[in-house]
């Protein structure tokens, strides 16, 4: 069974889609784009922009009762590679050892003009 789980500490679905979906002990976030949940703006800059999407990615997580240390998995979508240093060094103030295994790749596009889009997988334990 899966259980859609909700924050007012992220910014709301833009589409037919949850924040998160809770299955067995697994947590899904949807990409997280860097959007000022109370505001509903958008950071300049790739340091800025990564630094809110991962906020909201924390905040997500807190509402399911889990923390950044529960994420195995990250997928981060850039909109480009040249992005990729700068995202890396935000990254790493968020994630200690042990790191989530983690994809970054290249999009042509994230939704609203972002330079950067993050998704995770968390466990329960």
């Amino acid at each position: 069974m899966k259980t859609p789980i909700a924050t007012e500490k992220a910014p709301g679905a833009i589409g037919p889609y949850s924040q998160a979906v809770e299955v067995g002990n697994l947590v899904f976030t949807s990409g997280q784009i860097p959007l000022d949940p109370a505001t509903g703006t958008m950071p300049e800059g790739i340091e800025a922009q990564t630094r809110q999407s991962l906020t909201n990615v924390k905040n997500i997580l807190e509402a399911a009762g889990l923390s950044l240390d529960d994420v195995v998995k990250t997928t981060v979508f850039l909109a480009d590679m040249s992005l990729f240093a700068p995202m890396n060094a935000v990254y790493a103030e968020f994630f200690q050892a042990s790191y989530p295994a983690r994809s970054a790749v290249a999009v042509r596009e994230i939704p609203k003009g972002a330079l950067v889009e993050v998704e995770t997988i968390a466990v329960k334990k």
